[in-house]
């Protein structure tokens, strides 16, 4: 059996529910349920994540499916650190490359070569490896003599281009892909799609979270359905797939 790579136990997230403060005549005529709220210590909550128990082993491409406000975002989040659950324990085994915010590290007045260093260094790599990888970066980007301009004069395009081809070049152990398949022309989205499927098939342990449920087919060898925080179908991919498109999809 292949080594575990991201295991989730019981898993909760839970974020409050902010209310702007009470006016004086709102509080005044409901001077009574705030006092019960305040000796109770109540306070609204949202769960993102109720009770996710999840296992990922080396080499396995996991698709995350389901609606907006899923829990989706969350759980990646969870993954790759940035956040803490509210309670539960998770364990992550391996680097960690996130494809979530592409260019989230990029400063405007940095050239798209001095980006290129700065977030490459930020997702891990050294700035030797950065500059051993630069023209593989710069040519699979397809950004061409604007890579010597500042990035604020790039349009989104090129931006999310230069973004995600630094990110495919950052030799990851665990790859997390949030709704990036989409970036720029049609040319570079099937180039895009083949680097992925170039990564998984060399057994880079993957969680892709997208809306487009051909690619979760054609690209996972597993599928999680979240809803509400909580996992409502796990499996091959087809499977799962047709009962969200059955029980969801029609519905909408």
């Amino acid at each position: 059996m292949k080594q575990l790579m991201i295991d989730l136990n019981h898993v909760w997230k839970k974020y409050p529910l902010k209310k702007d403060r009470p006016g004086f005549k709102e509080f005044i005529l409901n001077f009574y349920k705030f006092l019960y709220k305040w000796r109770d210590g109540e306070s609204r909550v949202f769960y993102a994540l109720k009770d996710l128990t999840l296992q990922i082993r080396q080499g396995e491409c996991v698709g995350i499916i389901g609606r907006n406000g899923a829990g989706k975002s969350t759980l990646l989040s969870i993954i790759l650190g940035t956040i803490l659950p509210s309670k539960g324990n998770i364990k992550v085994i391996g680097g960690v490359t996130p494809i979530l915010e592409l260019g989230a590290g990029f400063h405007p007045d940095l050239t798209g070569r001095e980006n290129i260093i700065l977030n490459g260094i930020l997702l891990g790599m050294t700035k030797l490896d950065v500059v051993k990888e630069m023209n593989s970066i710069i040519d699979f980007s397809g950004i061409g003599e604007f890579i010597d301009f500042p990035v604020r004069t790039y349009s989104s395009g090129m931006y999310l281009r230069l973004a995600f081809s630094v990110a495919m070049h950052t030799d990851p152990e665990i790859l997390l892909i949030d709704e990036v398949l989409s970036v720029g022309d049609e040319d570079f989205q099937k180039r895009s799609k083949e680097a992925i499927m170039k990564l998984i098939k060399g057994g880079i342990t993957t969680v892709f979270v997208s809306h487009n449920l051909q690619d979760i087919e054609e690209i996972c060898n597993r599928a999680i359905w979240l809803d509400h925080g909580r996992v409502i179908a796990e499996g091959e991919p087809k499977k799962v797939i047709d009962k969200y498109r059955e029980e969801v999809v029609h519905t909408q």
